[in-house]
């Protein structure tokens, strides 16, 4: 039986690393599919009630936490990544650039 596309993302997602992040649209490209980071994002937020499924390590492309009012409460998700060591300023990821992760496989 062939993954759906949902399943596809939240196996790549599961690859991140601790204290690392990427991005909707470096899933989407991966996936052969770069022009549907907003699906990558449906994905995520369809991953929630997936407890080994790191959503809050998904990031828009320049680090922003746009995914953040799908988490419960205020601020779980800069709360997550403030666990795992990346420092958050105005809900954008501090350094990102260094933080930034893409290699799936």
């Amino acid at each position: 039986m062939e993954k759906s596309f949902f399943d596809s993302v939240h196996d790549l997602a599961r690859q991140i690393p601790y204290g690392r992040v990427s991005t909707y649209g470096a899933i989407a490209k991966h996936l052969g599919m770069a022009r549907s980071a907003r699906m990558v994002g449906w994905a995520m937020n369809a991953s929630h009630n997936l407890e080994d499924v790191p959503a809050h390590r998904v990031v828009n492309r320049v680090g922003l936490l746009s995914g953040k009012h799908h988490f419960e409460g205020t601020n779980l998700m800069q709360q997550l990544l403030e666990n795992e060591g990346i420092k958050i300023k105005n809900n954008q990821v501090v350094d990102f650039e260094q933080l930034f992760w893409e290699e799936f496989q």
